[in-house]
């Protein structure tokens, strides 16, 4: 069976955030889904610059609303990253083609929708002083959680040990 990654972000507001999960999207082949309002354009030069390399090897869907993104995908299994859940995003087993949803870096995602999928939210672990995780520090980390769990389909050290000269 297939499995591939969807990372949801939800109006999201810094261009270097999204140019890094971009960036990150396109290292794992996991799909990058942008739901507007956006604080940016895409042209941004901020943007551009934090994933500009691989802004073509990206698989990326751009929506107008949250209502547009939901439309789209009806029978999509969710997971809401959020510092206001209860269990930790490694609690979790991921499903084949599941999205992993992250609002935006100033309020996280509505309020309405944690509360509607309560049993989907999660969060990532850390100290109660810290308020949260940088937005695409946070999508790394659920993102490798999920392709840990799936062992890395597609993925290969190759690469990597083909660039080491021992």
């Amino acid at each position: 069976m297939e499995h591939t990654l969807n990372i949801v972000l939800i109006e999201p507001e810094i261009p270097q955030n999204t140019g890094n999960i971009a960036r990150s999207c396109a290292a794992t082949g996991a799909r990058l889904h942008l739901v507007g309002p956006m604080g940016f354009h895409i042209t941004d030069k901020q943007v551009k610059r934090a994933g500009l390399d691989y802004w073509d090897k990206l698989d990326i869907t751009y929506y107008e609303s949250t209502l547009d993104f939901f439309e789209q995908h009806k029978d999509g299994e969710f997971f809401y990253f959020t510092t206001k859940a209860e269990q930790a995003h490694s609690d979790i087993t991921y499903p084949p083609n599941c999205f992993l949803v992250f609002g935006k870096e100033t309020k996280g995602l509505p309020e309405e929708l944690l509360k509607a999928n309560h049993d989907r939210c999660v969060r990532l672990p850390m100290r109660g002083i810290i308020r949260s995780l940088n937005l695409s520090n946070a999508v790394a980390v659920g993102m490798y959680e999920v392709l840990r769990q799936w062992d890395y389909p597609a993925l290969s050290a190759k690469g990597a040990l083909h660039r080491l000269h021992w």
